[in-house]
């Protein structure tokens, strides 16, 4: 039993183990931005008085901080046998990047939108936030779905 999960282990590329890292500390980070600031917005603060800039700036410096660090713990538990991205990744990455930045472009569209509408700089930075997020996310699932079910002939 334990040569069947060796061996299915091995079979994990380390690009999909970063994938899996980069999902887990993109959920993790946007989900302790909003525990820092969504109790100011249910208690009732004003959005010009909300204390979100150094929140989502801590969170966003974390999550790059956070990311380096798991690609690298994933690499010294779950060691893979090479680096080296292959023909197979480089597709898988290029695909997945697609889907997520179809998110930036949408949540950008949004924040435009927004600052048009002259509606508080909060939900603007909040929705280029959650575009970013979002994109990681659906990027990363779009990717892992990849590695899984063989990519896409468009």
């Amino acid at each position: 039993m334990s040569n069947i999960l060796h061996m299915q282990e091995a079979l994990v590329s380390y690009e999909e183990k970063g994938t899996w890292s980069f999902l887990v500390v993109a959920i993790v980070g946007y989900a302790v931005y909003l525990w820092l600031v969504l109790p100011q917005l249910l208690s009732g603060t004003p959005v010009d008085r909300v204390d979100y800039a150094i929140p989502m700036l801590w969170t966003i410096g974390g999550g790059i901080v956070g990311g380096i660090v798991a690609r690298i713990l994933v690499a010294i538990v779950s060691p893979s046998e090479s680096t080296q991205a292959d023909v197979r990744d480089k597709q898988i990455n290029r695909a997945g990047e697609q889907v997520g930045n179809s998110m930036v472009v949408i949540g950008g569209m949004g924040a435009l939108v927004l600052a048009l509408l002259e509606v508080h700089w909060f939900w603007i930075a909040n929705t280029l936030y959650l575009a970013f997020v979002l994109s990681a996310v659906l990027g990363s699932l779009a990717k892992l779905a990849m590695y899984h079910r063989g990519v896409p002939a468009w």
